[in-house]
């Protein structure tokens, strides 16, 4: 098929592919994903975008399908790698004109250019940066612009590049060009300043060159940024530095002259951002060139924002840069100088901070303290407006990711880093205005109410700041507690204010005696009568007093009823996905740290639940919230959580099931609630065990929620033993035999604790259950398995079956021998062997202990093979001896009925399963001592006295002697 032919077909496909017809949508596709590693069909696609006459949609998606190729195809390593050939006719053709009328497909062109040159610039396509150049200096406005949007998207790309050698290239890409660059920047810009001067009226005249000048000051910005070491002994990049405030002097005043025009006001709004941008990227990548700078940087930023120069100039992102500046400038770790100045080597350092002192005067921190909170602390008319609209959006917003990025937060933080570099200065300015402010004021004194709560604010983020200069406990007692009492309407913004700021205190400095007086403030603000932002705030204060590692459960108790009450009517009363899961994380807290203690008040919780389950299906994060909330609830509850089965299974059962879509929301708190409901029953339930076919599919994701998944098959195996074996045993021998070969050492480990769990559940017919583990066990200590904590579990699993199940080990030993081809007692012997002289990789006391048992069984054989060992068994079990017992000889490890429990409020029903197993296990059970010496008369009685000694005669005298005073 001829070139002209192929493009015309192409053509038609993705005019198909354009289609809003699914018919006729998806096999185009289909073909054009064919065609991706076809030689040619990228040719075709330059021909086609770069048709003008053809319809905009298909050459836009041309450009993606390009640009997409680009990323899997163009380098040479690649599978299906675009041709040599037609990758040498693809780079002429890209840069043959820069004259696309469009402006979002001359984007996706210049995108596409530099995703090109990041793999082959400067190498194998060293004429795209002259041939870019030559185009940015056409007079034509349309090629010179594209040139130069194509110029900033390549640079940019450059620039990402970190290894040595390619930003060793951009080193030597930026000295080339960027004095040109920036001269062209100028050029520009006084271009633009002079067309606002003779034109004023043309705006549409001035948006060209002011595109100029951004693109170009892009371009710049990352060739200084990126391109030079040492930036201080480039003149142009120290030129550029020195411009960028005339240049903004220049523009906000054009900002507010065109405030009309509102296209050309937020491309001048940019400009200045970017200027600003020049200045925080210099001083994060080049603090010591930007030394001479700090002090005209200080003084241009502080007298915009905290003067009268600023009036009517400021815009909100260009605050926000000038205090990012400003607090960049004062936390930057080059600034700062030693404790002793003298110590310090860096004469850039010492300068830095010279400026910096010299400054940030007494007077000027003053002003600027007073300024941040009188100014910019207080809540806005719109704010207020907000808040009486809709209070709880109003409160969602203000804690929301869009908020994060306005103004307030930026003014907060920077408040902070302020107030923590010069806190000796500033407190003194601070308690001066709490001084003033903190007197009655009328509640309908906007003004006052407005003042107090934003020096409230300040005094609550300075918290950490003052916790050696204010009494806040007397200072609660004395003011605060009565300014919650005022219940006047507008007085909401102090109550709110006042609650939050015991919140921020409470972790600093708040006495545990008054926490009984705290709670009898916060419960009045969660009644339904009060604002909702009030409530919602006291509910977070509250969390943080029941968060607090201070908390004492006894002084919360005599409120708990109330409490609970008044934050499940909040959490019935808000709509707000985001406020729901707020009020239930607080809930949650509460459950948890009282414990057993919330048993008589869940019953309203419980009935609601289930509702806003069902009502949030739509809403994962919520589920997510709901979930955590019954982990602690049935914590909480104990046993009783077995009569919220109803619903708690299907959360289970949904929330672990892979086969839904939110189960990656859901999962890893679903599996952590399916494993407390386990431990917390009492017993196993048909619906309980039929939970557990969500587990083969848990088990094969393999994710990070694999060792939950594994406490909660042990779980089953103490709760419900022989149900659930039957059941499940083939379906578990299965999954965790395929795992064993596939698990990290950690996970393989997990796996054996499982394991040898059934053991001691069914320790005659679980090892029957489990060959393939088992046989996988004895041949990685047969291979001499390198890890101790995995060789460690393989001895403990074979020394289970060897001492509780003693014919099905020799049984199974034999069939294993005859795979190996070996002889039955070739293989044991070379077990033993292994066993003994690894028994040193076993830490634990109780598995040395239940391999001492294991061996000391085999005293009483008449196998050669084991009468051969009898030496090594006897010193194996004299040295774990050791291990077991205190000085009188008797056994530490040995456990009964009447031992001492412990008293923890928090035991689950588990921990008493696992006990009352441990009581019944040979290793709390059975005396080793005992043992050891009933297997030795046992031997004595098979091999009469004469071969009894001949094999005593084999044993160490020492050893002997050790033995015979544990014996005796």
């Amino acid at each position: 098929m001829d070139f002209a032919t192929a493009s015309s077909v192409v053509l038609e496909t993705l005019t198909k592919a354009t289609s809003q017809d699914q018919t006729i949508l998806k096999p185009a596709e289909q073909q054009l994903k064919q065609w991706e590693t076809q030689p040619g069909f990228y040719s075709i696609l330059v021909t086609i975008f770069s048709n003008h006459a053809i319809s905009l949609n298909v050459r836009w998606l041309a450009v993606l399908y390009f640009k997409n190729g680009v990323d899997r195809y163009w380098r040479r390593t690649a599978p299906n790698a675009i041709p040599e050939e037609e990758k040498n006719q693809l780079r002429k053709q890209l840069i043959a004109n820069f004259n696309e009328p469009v402006n979002q497909v001359a984007t996706q062109l210049s995108v596409l250019i530099a995703k090109v040159a990041r793999v082959d610039c400067p190498r194998a396509w060293p004429e795209l940066i002259p041939t870019l150049l030559e185009a940015v200096k056409s007079p034509e406005v349309l090629l010179q612009q594209r040139a130069l949007l194509t110029l900033h998207h390549v640079t940019k790309t450059l620039a990402t590049k970190r290894l040595a050698g390619d930003r060793k290239i951009f080193q030597e890409l930026a000295g080339n060009i960027f004095s040109f660059v920036y001269n062209l920047w100028n050029s520009h810009m006084e271009t633009f300043l002079q067309l606002v001067v003779t034109s004023p009226g043309s705006t549409d005249q001035l948006l060209p060159p002011l595109e100029r000048c951004l693109l170009t000051l892009k371009v710049c910005r990352k060739l200084a940024v990126h391109g030079f070491t040492s930036a201080d002994t480039m003149p142009d990049v120290m030129a550029l530095l020195n411009a960028t405030h005339p240049r903004i002097k220049s523009l906000l005043p054009l900002r507010k002259d065109f405030s009309t025009h509102i296209q050309l006001k937020e491309k001048l709004e940019k400009l200045v951002i970017l200027l600003t941008k020049v200045l925080l990227d210099m001083l994060e990548y080049h603090a010591v060139a930007f030394v001479p700078f700090i002090q005209p940087a200080l003084e241009f930023t502080v007298s915009y924002v905290f003067t009268e120069t600023g009036e009517g100039l400021l815009f909100e992102r260009f605050t926000v840069q000038c205090l990012n500046l400003v607090k960049a400038i004062i936390k930057c770790d080059k600034y700062r100088p030693a404790k002793e100045i003298s110590e310090t080597k860096e004469p850039a350092t010492i300068e830095a901070y010279k400026a910096k002192m010299s400054f940030f005067t007494c007077a000027t921190l003053t002003e600027i303290c007073t300024r941040l909170i009188l100014q910019y602390f207080p809540l806005t008319e719109e704010d207020l407006q907000a808040w009486d609209a809709d209070a709880e959006d109003y409160i969602t917003d203000e804690g929301g990711e869009s908020w994060k990025f306005t103004q307030r937060p930026c003014v907060e933080v920077f408040f902070m880093t302020l107030f923590h570099e010069f806190c000796e200065t500033l407190t003194p300015c601070l308690l001066q205005m709490v001084q003033t402010v903190q007197g009655p004021v009328n509640p309908e004194d906007v003004c006052a109410l407005l003042q107090k709560d934003a020096v409230y604010n300040a005094l609550g983020l300075a918290s950490y700041e003052l916790y050696d200069v204010v009494d806040f406990d007397q200072w609660f007692q004395n003011q605060l507690l009565g300014e919650l009492q005022c219940k006047h309407p507008r007085y909401k913004l102090i109550r709110r204010r006042v609650i939050w700021l015991i919140g921020q205190w409470i972790g600093v400095k708040f006495s545990v005696d008054l926490r009984p007086m705290m709670y009898e403030a916060i419960l009045p603000l969660l009644g339904t009568e009060e604002d909702l932002v009030v409530r919602i705030t006291a509910a977070n204060t509250l969390r943080i007093a029941v968060d607090d590692f201070e908390f004492k459960s006894e002084q919360f108790l005599p409120y708990l009823e109330r409490s609970f009450s008044l934050l499940f009517h909040l959490l019935q009363q808000v709509s707000e996905c985001d406020t729901k899961m707020q009020v239930l994380h607080v809930l949650s807290f509460v459950i948890e740290r009282v414990g057993s203690e919330i048993r008589p008040y869940v019953s309203s919780l419980v009935q609601y639940l289930p509702m806003l389950w069902e009502e949030s299906a739509e809403h994962n994060m919520l589920r997510c919230a709901i979930i955590t909330t019954l982990i602690h609830l049935v914590q909480g509850v104990g046993p009783l959580c077995m009569n919220l089965f109803p619903f708690l299974l299907p959360v289970i059962q949904f929330s672990t099931d892979v086969t839904q879509p939110p189960h990656v929301y859901l999962m890893e708190d679903g599996v952590d609630l399916w494993h407390i409901t386990l431990q917390s029953s009492t017993s196993v339930t048909p619906e309980l065990l039929q939970l557990f076919n969500n587990m083969p599919a848990l088990l094969e994701l393999g994710s990070e929620t694999l060792r939950v998944c594994f406490s909660i098959v042990d779980s089953y195996v103490l709760l419900g033993p022989g149900e659930f074996l039957q059941m499940y045993s083939g379906m578990l021998h299965t999954v965790l035999s395929d795992m064993m070969t596939d698990l990290r050492p950690e996970g393989v480990t997990h796996i054996c604790r499982v394991i040898e769990n059934m053991f001691r559940v069914f320790p005659v017919e679980a090892p029957q259950l489990f060959p393939d583990i088992l046989s996988h066990c004895f041949k990685a200590v047969l291979d001499k398995e390198e890890l101790p904590q995995l060789m460690s579990m393989y001895l403990v699993l074979i020394a289970r079956v060897m001492l509780q199940n003693n014919a099905f080990f020799f049984t199974f030993l034999s069939s294993l021998a005859s795979k190996l081809g070996l002889q039955p007692g070739e293989v044991l012997g070379t077990l033993l062997d292994i066993w003994m002289e690894r028994l040193d990789c076993i830490s634990q006391p109780e598995r040395r202990k239940l391999s001492a048992l294991a061996l000391a069984s085999l005293l009483v054989s008449t196998e050669k093979v084991i009468l051969e060992r009898f030496c090594a068994i006897v010193n194996c079990c004299v040295e774990v001896l050791h291990d077991c017992c205190r000085e009188d000889y008797s056994d530490i490890l040995l456990m009964t009925e009447n031992d001492p429990q412990p008293e923890d409020e928090m035991e689950m029903e588990e921990d008493r399963r696992r006990r009352q197993l441990s009581i019944k296990d040979p290793v709390h059970s059975v005396s080793l001592r005992d043992f050891v010496q009933a297997k030795l008369h046992e031997c004595q009685q098979t091999h009469g006295q004469d071969g009894f000694q001949t094999l005593m005669d084999t044993v160490d005298v020492e050893i002997k002697e050790q033995l015979q005073r544990f014996i005796e």
